[in-house]
């Protein structure tokens, strides 16, 4: 799993998973309970992963859908 975005905005978080869930693509959001451990201030970013063997279509998706600006620098 590798990560592509990272955000404390979960509209974003809500958006991106619409768009991956749409193409098919898993993925999972990481960090999305720590608001208990922060207490809910929404400082701590979400982190949303893809499979390794995904990684290239899910950012290409999400330029494409207009979330470019907010992927992660590529990994490779």
């Amino acid at each position: 799993m590798q990560e592509i975005v990272r955000t404390n905005d979960p509209v974003l978080v809500t958006a991106i998973e619409a768009v991956l869930k749409g193409a098919g693509i898993p993925y999972q959001v990481f960090d999305q309970n720590m608001s208990v451990m922060e207490g809910s201030i929404g400082i701590l970013p979400r982190r949303i992963l893809v499979p390794d063997d995904q990684v290239a279509q899910a950012r290409q998706l999400l330029q494409d859908a207009g979330f470019g600006n907010e992927l992660r620098a590529d990994a490779d």
